[in-house]
């Protein structure tokens, strides 16, 4: 089982420090604590392992340090910074665990840019040595990347005339979209193996700047005080510290203190039961700090962010996730609420940051989303916003024979239309009533209301509403429709439903690793015996299937 905690004391390849506002985050990969056997991490190259690392850190800054305005992305060996995804490790791994590789990999980097957009939490790369493929991604990722000008120093992204695949987590998409680099240009620059440095990679702006050697340390201090006087972060105080999940697994699901996952192998099924909070909601944001990974907003969305990870990765028969909620629906209500009223608060922007990256994983997560809405229910809030995520909801009209349970109800807050935008910058429920801007506007109106299963079917807020004898067969129905269908076609057509409307760096990234690298990555050019990704470094050159398809 591959598993996505982890803890600083524990880490292999990463270390930090922390000086006054700057941290240094140093990449120095341990080339034999691999994620699998069969390969090495050498000049820096990366595995799933490195990058779980990378994505605590990435949280642990943004939670455990407020005092953090800028963060420095370094190399710790002398003549590389970073040489990419590791290829051995990509010729041997099973499709499955490359795609999953390359879409979580590219939300750590997607987590770093929203940390420099929106926690006042910039980041910056000093470049040192060939920084190649995705380890240019990595420094991609940043808002300023700074080139040694040695002669030897050079970004590059050369998979194409290498490896036969692409830079496909976001490597095309951030030059073109980003950093506005001339197709041409990219075009030459994507042929280049040995990549472009020097003035050369500042002109065609793939790098921000360069410095001499003797200099670099003393610009890459310049560039981070300056990135850190623009933080509105707090100068002091404390954060939270992120302790070990409480987590029990057994054969048949997961156990958190406010998620439980239940898995039907049978059924190829996953409930993921999410719990609202006990207790009254903290009175503001030190409140809530105080609470830290207790407080109930920020404990369920770190344990809906492990079992999302672990059903994509350990769990990949498991076709379908239903989505159930139990608890009172007005103290989920009064949670959002106070969340909602001291947003400006540090933590609390981070918890909500936190909530938007968990939901938008949700949504490009190869799975059919289904939400049950019954009685005893409590979607509310933030927790509304699982309705809209999914590909259908289902809520009961009424209450259960021979049971006195009031009917389920649900309650729009401000949650769903703004705080908590899909990776195509609208609300769910603006991607959702696209062609519809006056059921968008009647939602708005409902803001507050408990709407019945009859109500809510009528606003166009769940996709069925049957009534109690109905409801055992229509699930059922369901489920078993959905298990009967191609998983390759179902992710292709869920992953073209989800994101109506514009498109954005995210949404494009995201269509190429579902189309690109899922085709690519199983073209008998890069992965047959004779292709390019299994004779790299043997000193055969690949054969190639010349017809364009």
């Amino acid at each position: 089982m591959i598993d996505f905690q982890t803890h600083p004391a524990k880490y292999r390849h990463w270390s930090y420090t922390i000086e006054g506002n700057v941290a240094y985050l140093t990449m120095d990969v341990n080339e034999d604590a691999t994620l699998f056997e069969g390969y090495q991490l050498k000049l820096n190259s990366y595995d799933l392992g490195v990058d779980i690392e990378l994505y605590d850190v990435t949280q642990r800054l943004r939670f455990e340090h407020p005092e953090v305005h800028s963060v420095v992305l370094r190399s710790g060996k002398a003549n590389v910074f970073c040489a990419g995804a590791n290829i051995r490790m990509l010729g041997g791994a099973a499709h499955a665990h490359k795609v999953n590789f390359c879409k979580f990999t590219n939300e750590t980097r997607n987590g770093i840019e929203d940390a420099s957009r929106f926690s006042g939490q910039r980041y910056l790369c000093a470049v040192k040595g060939v920084s190649a493929g995705g380890g240019y991604e990595l420094a991609l990722a940043t808002d300023h990347i700074i080139l040694a000008d040695d002669g030897s120093s050079a970004v590059a992204l050369p998979e194409v005339p290498l490896l036969a695949v692409l830079p496909g987590t976001g490597g095309l998409t951030r030059l073109t979209d980003k950093r506005k680099v001339r197709r041409d240009l990219a075009d030459v620059f994507c042929t280049l193996e040995e990549g472009v440095r020097g003035q050369r990679a500042v002109d065609w702006r793939l790098v921000d700047e360069i410095a001499p050697s003797s200099k670099l340390e003393d610009v890459v201090r310049q560039r981070a005080a300056e990135f850190a006087r623009q933080s509105d972060r707090p100068t002091s105080g404390e954060g939270v510290v992120f302790t070990p999940l409480q987590r029990e697994f057994t054969e048949h699901g997961v156990r958190y203190p406010h998620l439980q996952v239940d898995i039907d192998r049978t059924r190829r099924t996953a409930e993921l039961i999410l719990s609202g909070p006990e207790g009254e909601p903290p009175a503001d944001g030190e409140a809530i700090r105080e609470q830290g990974v207790e407080f109930w907003g920020l404990a369920l969305a770190r344990e809906l962010d492990d079992a999302i990870l672990h059903l994509r990765t350990n769990e990949p028969e498991i076709g379908t996730l239903v989505f159930l909620t139990r608890g009172d629906l007005d103290r989920v209500a009064a949670f959002d609420a106070a969340m909602l009223a001291n947003r400006d608060h540090w933590l609390v922007r981070e918890i909500l940051l936190y909530w938007k990256r968990v939901l938008k994983r949700l949504d490009v997560t190869s799975r059919t989303l289904f939400v049950l809405v019954e009685p005893g229910s409590c979607y509310a809030g933030l927790l509304a916003e699982l309705l809209f995520a999914a590909d259908r909801a289902y809520m009961l009209d009424g209450q259960f024979e021979d049971d006195d349970t009031p009917e389920a109800r649900i309650r729009l807050t401000e949650s769903s239309f703004g705080p908590l935008p899909m990776s195509n910058d609208l609300t769910r429920l603006q991607t959702r009533f696209l062609g519809e801007p006056e059921t968008l506007e009647a939602a708005q109106g409902l803001i507050g209301r408990d709407l019945n299963g009859a109500e809510a079917l009528e606003a166009g807020l769940v996709t069925s509403a049957p009534d109690d004898i109905d409801w055992e067969d229509e699930i059922r129905i369901a489920l078993e429709e959905r298990a009967s269908f191609s998983p390759d076609a179902l992710v292709g057509m869920e992953a073209n439903l989800r994101f109506a409307g514009p498109e954005t760096m995210e949404t494009r990234i995201f269509g190429r690793l579902t189309a690109w690298q899922n085709w690519i990555f199983q073209r008998p050019n890069a992965v047959s015996d004779t292709g390019a990704l299994r004779r790299y470094g043997t000193g055969e050159r690949p054969e190639y299937d010349k017809v364009r398809v």
